[in-house]
Formats: C-alpha cells, structure tokens, sequence
C-alpha cells in the first residue's frame, strides 16, 4: 500500500508528489497522458511558488524558465491608466519577484522529471482513473485496464472537471460569474505595441507589465510570457460565437492593432468560460481536493494555480506528519478551513475585478474611470500577491501579532534563508533557546540577515517566532508556549477557540 496515491500530473501534482517524495514518504502518481499537454494553459505564478519550489528541490530545474516581471497595468475607456500595481523599486521582503510567467508544456516536464530523485515515488502514465472504494484502511483505486491500487490516502489533481469529484458526488460552490473569452497564444518576435495611452508610470515598461484594457468596446489583457511567447485574452462581446471567433482571420483580426509589422506566430486560439467556483467538500474519508479540482479562479489576478500549489504545500506536511505517526488523522481536517478563506478572498477579488473589467457599458465604464483614479490617489496600490490573507483559522497560534501570516525569506549571507536554515518547523528568536527535535532553532544574533527578522519581530512587539513547514507563521510569543500550543493543536488536545 502506498502512503499518498495522486491522481494527475499536472503541475499541482506533479509538485505535490515532489513534496511528499522529499518528506520520504511513497507515493503512486497516475497520470492518464503520457506526456504533459503540448499547448500552454496557465502562465503565471508569484513569489510564494517560486518559495515552494525551494521547498520541494526544484526550484534549480525551474528557475531558468521563468521570466520575472514588472506587475499589472489597468486601463481605462479613454486609454488612460486607472490602476497601477507595478513592483518596480520597491522592496522584495520574499527575495523572489512578485510575478513570473512561464511556459507550462516546460514547467510540467521538469516537475515530472524531478520525480526520477525520489526513489519512493512511482510515476504511472498512460493510465487513468475509473472509480474508488474506501475502507477503514485506506482507499482502493480502480484504473484503466482493470488494474487497482491502494494507498492510505488519495490527491485528486485531475483538474476542473476532476472525475474523482464527480466519483464523490461533490457539488460546487457557484460565485456567480461566467464570462467567455478567447484566449490567444503566440510566438511574437519583438516588441508588442500598444495604443497611446495616458498616465503610464514613467517607471513602467509595457513589455514587462501584464496590462488590462478595461475598454468597453472590447475588454482584453496582454501579458508576457517567457522568451518570445505572449498571450492575449479578449472578451466575446454579447451574440458573438465561439467557434467563429477561433477563425483565423478573426483572431488575426484582434491581435493586428498590437502585432501590426511584427514577425509572429499563433500557437492557438480557444475560447473559454472564466468561472468562480469551490467545492463544497474539500475531504471525504481518506480523499482530498486540490487545484482546478477542488476550486476554479478567474484568471485576472494570475492566482489559478498558484491556489493549487498552495494546496499541496498546506497538505504535504500534514499527511507526512500524519502517516509517520507524529499527529493523528484528525490534522488533515485542517486542510479545508485554513485553504478556503484564502481561496475565498482571492476569488471574490477576481470576481470583483472582472466585474469591472468586462463593463461594455461607455457611460458605466467613464464612471468606473473616474472611481477608480481618485481611489488610486488615498492609497497605494499593491500587487497580485497582496490578496492573500493570513490564516484565520487551524495551526495559528490565534491572537498573537503576525499568526497566520506569510514569512519574509531575506537573504543571508547572500543566500536564501530557507537553503541557510533547511525546511520544517523553525523557531526564529532573538538568542538561543531549548526546543523539541523536530524544530530547528534560529538564532537572530548568529544570523547574517541584515536584521530583516529582527525588524519583522519588532514591528510585532515580539522576541520569537514559530514557522510552520509551508512558511506560514504559526504564532509569536514565548517559544515554549508556542511549541506547547502548536502540540495541543496538531494533537487535538485544545481547540481553536481556547487557542484564540
């Protein structure tokens, strides 16, 4: 019996079984293609992934294939700016940038092939899933061929319309937003002009920049990709059909005012649903959902993906936890209440954001520039990866300054924190202190950072901290009284309310 079986290797699996491979422990990835989909879907991701890369041994086979970039450009009816998100000149608390686009034929292959390093993981491809059965035990698979395997527990990473959630009978959870669009994908050889347009930061490079057309005579987005790829999302405007508008002539007709003169090629051109959607059950018995399967994120903040990555890093150390028998089964009910909000707020965002973005309306949408401008005065506008709150619920030490909060990775000593301190729990305080073996102790006053965790501590009053294995902060205070809590709440021994 393997300890985790996946289903699907897409990027999400394919990454959670390199997690779960380095934590020891075995696991069968099936995977019904024999090679990755030849044609890009997602294309971006943010600072945390790249993180999680680190995290997994990987981020040496990725890296060289991502392209770091500038932040989004919003822009209005009359092709003035109306939102600026950018990430030129300001401080990068994380090390890496705020956003990366890749090419996801190449990122699925090189997570695939870091598979080979773990000697505990088997890849299966070519095969398919056609049903389960759970006991006390485990969960027995039923594959293509008539061929079965059992694992203690079972990640379903088989994408939106996840035959493992539909073997489960669970519903989604509808947002209430469905808008078509074509996405079109080329190979564009030089720079991608704009219109003219007013109010650019002078700081701003287009070319690096993912830009929105709020325009209501056809709401778009053009973002970079890496190397020479670019993509392009157009809005179908009301009566318009899907099949016509993927002719040739119609797509070449939507990306010549932005192509015009330039050598290029289109590697597709598809129409698609952008969906707000979550499933109501994120677990059943030894089952879990993660990625497309378990929510659906419109794209115009880049998160889809990101979301799933997240999933199996939240999941990963507590399954390994779990199955080495330092915590029992009941820590996995942690997965949904902690990942859902986060889900939650970033898809209300993007939701919020295509409400605004697909306005077709002249008038509706003047006002919308105008609101939009004189809110961008009072404050300053954050990035993509600003959306994602702390954790309110679970692991956290609840009530204490910074819990649940994503943690800086400064460098050290010209390195990464994480590759100076390793994985796993970790205890950042100010000097030397006692903690349990499988908390690694940091302490400041050895610790060539620059003084950016000192300073982290004192904007919070605080002299230590707890980091959970995903890199999210599980409390700050006494570190006795933090590993005493984080105890009580793996074990099940005191509930959240009380630890609040």
């Amino acid at each position: 019996m393997f300890d985790v079986a996946i289903i699907g290797c897409g990027p999400v699996g394919a990454f959670a079984a390199n997690l779960l491979g380095k934590s020891g422990l075995s696991v069968l990835v099936i995977e019904q293609e024999a090679n990755p989909y030849p044609l890009p879907r997602a294309v971006h991701l943010d600072h945390e992934m790249m993180r999680l890369f680190q995290s997994a041994g990987v981020i040496d086979a990725v890296a060289d294939d991502m392209r770091d970039t500038e932040g989004h450009l919003h822009v209005g009816a009359d092709h003035g700016v109306i939102k600026y998100m950018g990430t030129v000149g300001r401080a990068r608390p994380f090390s890496w940038s705020n956003d990366y686009f890749f090419y996801q034929p190449e990122l699925e292959q090189h997570l695939r092939d870091a598979l080979a390093a773990h000697a505990t993981v088997e890849l299966r491809l070519g095969v398919g899933f056609e049903g389960l059965a759970q006991d006390g035990e485990g969960v027995t698979l039923h594959l293509t061929g008539g061929d079965t395997a059992r694992a203690r527990y079972v990640i379903a990473c088989d994408g939106a319309r996840s035959a493992v959630r539909k073997a489960l009978d669970i519903r989604l959870d509808d947002l209430d937003f469905e808008e078509p669009w074509l996405v079109v994908d080329a190979e564009v050889d030089g720079p991608v002009r704009f219109p003219d347009l007013s109010g650019v930061p002078e700081a701003a490079d287009l070319q690096k920049l993912s830009v929105m057309m709020c325009d209501p005579k056809r709401p778009a987005t053009i973002v970079p990709g890496r190397g020479n790829h670019r993509r392009w999302e157009f809005m179908l405007l009301p009566g318009e059909d899907d099949q016509a508008m993927m002719e040739p002539h119609n797509v070449a007709a939507l990306v010549a005012p932005y192509l015009s003169g330039v050598p290029h090629r289109i590697v597709r051109a598809a129409t698609y649903r952008f969906h707000g959607l979550i499933a109501e059950r994120w677990r059943m018995g030894g089952v879990f959902l993660a990625g497309d399967a378990a929510h659906q994120t419109p794209p115009f903040f880049g998160q889809g993906m990101c979301h799933g990555m997240r999933d199996a890093a939240n999941l990963a150390w507590k399954l390994a936890a779990v199955v080495k028998g330092e915590a029992p089964d009941a820590l996995l009910d942690s997965y949904q209440p902690e990942r859902d909000p986060h889900v939650r707020a970033v898809i209300s965002a993007a939701v919020g954001a295509g409400r605004y973005i697909c306005v077709l309306d002249p008038a509706i949408a003047a006002a919308r520039d105008a609101d939009m401008r004189e809110a961008a005065k009072a404050t300053q506008q954050g990035t993509a990866a600003d959306l994602i709150p702390a954790i309110s619920t679970g692991i956290v030490a609840l009530g204490t300054a910074g819990a649940g909060e994503r943690f800086i990775q400064p460098r050290v000593g010209g390195k990464l924190l994480d590759d100076v301190t390793g994985g796993g729990w970790r205890l950042f305080a100010r000097h030397t202190v006692a903690a349990p073996g499988d908390v690694t102790v940091v302490a400041l006053d050895a610790l060539d950072d620059g003084g950016a965790i000192a300073g982290w501590l004192d904007a919070r009053g605080a002299d230590a901290l707890l980091l959970r294995p995903d890199h999210y902060v599980f409390g700050t205070g006494e570190p006795a009284d933090l590993i005493a809590l984080r105890d009580a709440l793996i074990a099940g021994s005191v509930s959240q309310e009380i630890a609040a």
